[in-house]
């Protein structure tokens, strides 16, 4: 795995660098907001400290090099403005899943776009992954808009994927070979 350094990416507009504690309210403005958490495994967050507990998490992960979850903040103003991840981080057979959240204000900016080129580039060079999945709930159209643009194809339909506070949610299974 890549130094911490190595892990920082620029692109033209962003930087994204690697996840930290201080960034729990951050997130957790992110998090609380239903929009955002629409299509998410879990709802929307009203207590920051389960935030907390998930960025730690997170983390820890990455401690593992088990996973790299990178802040997307711009260049210009260093505002925080979403978040991106390579998880599940599989050396073995040299693969990864791909995430992405993004604050409102920012939607359709191209923003997350230009973050998962970074994280894909990133993937393949200095990870040297040969495989990429991403998912989405059934339903989150600019989601698969997205990962299309990005060259990922649809491979499959996960079926009750998700507990949802109940509701057992279908997810779409989405695949980049690099």
């Amino acid at each position: 795995m890549s130094k911490p350094a190595a892990m920082i990416l620029e692109t033209s507009r962003l930087r994204l660098r690697p996840m930290r504690l201080a960034d729990a309210a951050s997130l957790h403005a992110l998090m609380s907001d239903a929009r955002v958490m629409a299509f998410w495994d879990i709802a929307e967050v009203q207590d920051i400290e389960l935030t907390t507990a998930i960025l730690k998490s997170q983390l820890r992960q990455m401690t593992q090099k088990r996973a790299i979850y990178w802040a997307m903040e711009t260049r210009a103003e260093n505002r925080f403005i979403g978040c991106c991840d390579l998880a599940e981080i599989d050396r073995w057979h040299h693969r990864a899943e791909v995430g992405f959240m993004v604050a409102r204000p920012y939607w359709g900016d191209g923003y997350t776009q230009e973050a998962m080129w970074a994280v894909i580039d990133h993937a393949a060079q200095a990870q040297r992954l040969k495989r990429l999945t991403a998912r989405t709930h059934l339903g989150n159209v600019r989601s698969v808009r997205l990962l299309r643009r990005l060259g990922f194809q649809q491979e499959g339909l996960l079926r009750g994927y998700v507990d949802r506070e109940g509701e057992r949610r279908d997810c779409l299974l989405f695949g980049l070979l690099l």
